[in-house]
């Protein structure tokens, strides 16, 4: 294979994982659209169907090198913070906000790494970076600004919107404490294994608050849960994975900005959603912003 044609697989491995990850919140939204069906049931589907598909990765990797100890733990503990809590504080919060405003407040994940990365690693913000800071943040003011206000539906909205910045702060610092032990581990088994990990859980979860009667449901919403288990979980996983190996995380950057605008224009199509001017115009902040903070110069 030639580098022009290795590189835009890249590329194209890129933008369909982005495309497919961006599509998770809208099913979260249309699955809860179709039957009154819990966070936590919807959770647990989503992580059961997708298990048996990181097994088998685990398993095709199970002849590389025996993990240490403390790897065993920072995969415990990494896939509960990265992969369950962000998971069920995203779920959560998107009973209350829209697709796309959930998108938008969950991409701000690249900023929350600047910020965690020089309160606790010592790494001194750039200027480029501040500035990235403060458009990105003036982006969000601007996305939540409609919602102001004393009436009920408001404080819901500010209640689930607050929901996806604490899944995004948790990915934030999954990515902040997770980024040696991935070097150690490798991508591929590191995924598997933090995946299968935050699954359990999410099962203990499920048997305490719902129980099998909660599984009684209408097939559009099994197949919304499959979907959002292969098509939106298992699959860009490892898209992203291989994209990030060919083109780098800087040139990733750029294609992931597609998530955002994927997710509110699937939003409006399938979900009836709508940004009025002045929350466009923030999401555009929102973008620009953390394109700024994550593309590097030159």
């Amino acid at each position: 294979m030639t580098p022009a044609a290795y590189r835009c697989g890249g590329v194209l491995f890129a933008i369909a994982g982005t495309v497919a990850f961006a599509f998770r919140p809208v099913l979260i939204k249309l699955g809860y659209g179709a039957a009154p069906v819990s966070a936590t049931t919807l959770l647990f589907l989503r992580m059961v169907l997708s298990l048996p598909l990181f097994a088998a990765v685990g398993w095709w990797l199970r002849n590389e090198p025996p993990l240490a100890r403390r790897d065993w733990a920072g995969i415990v503990g990494l896939g509960f913070l990265g992969y369950y809590l962000a998971s069920l504080l995203d779920f959560l919060g998107l009973q209350y906000i829209p697709a796309g405003h959930g998108r938008l407040i969950m991409f701000l994940y690249p900023t929350l790494v600047v910020i965690l990365s020089a309160l606790f690693l010592g790494k001194r913000a750039t200027g480029r970076e501040l500035a990235a800071l403060a458009v990105t943040y003036t982006g969000i003011a601007l996305v939540l600004s409609q919602q102001l206000g004393t009436p009920a539906e408001h404080r819901l909205f500010f209640f689930g919107a607050a929901l996806v910045f604490g899944s995004s702060m948790c990915y934030a610092v999954y990515l902040v404490t997770g980024s040696q032990l991935i070097k150690r581990v490798g991508t591929m088994r590191f995924t598997a294994y933090t995946m299968m990990v935050s699954t359990v859980p999410a099962v203990i979860q499920f048997g305490i608050l719902e129980g099998q009667a909660a599984l009684e449901l209408p097939r559009i919403v099994w197949v919304y849960a499959i979907l959002l288990a292969t098509v939106c979980t298992v699959l860009p996983v490892f898209l992203v994975a291989e994209s990030l190996k060919r083109i780098g995380a800087s040139q990733f950057a750029l294609i992931g900005a597609l998530g955002p605008v994927t997710t509110v224009l699937a939003d409006f199509m399938l979900l009836d959603g709508k940004l009025s001017s002045l929350q466009l115009l923030g999401g555009v902040l929102v973008i620009g912003g953390v394109l700024l903070v994550t593309l590097k110069k030159g």
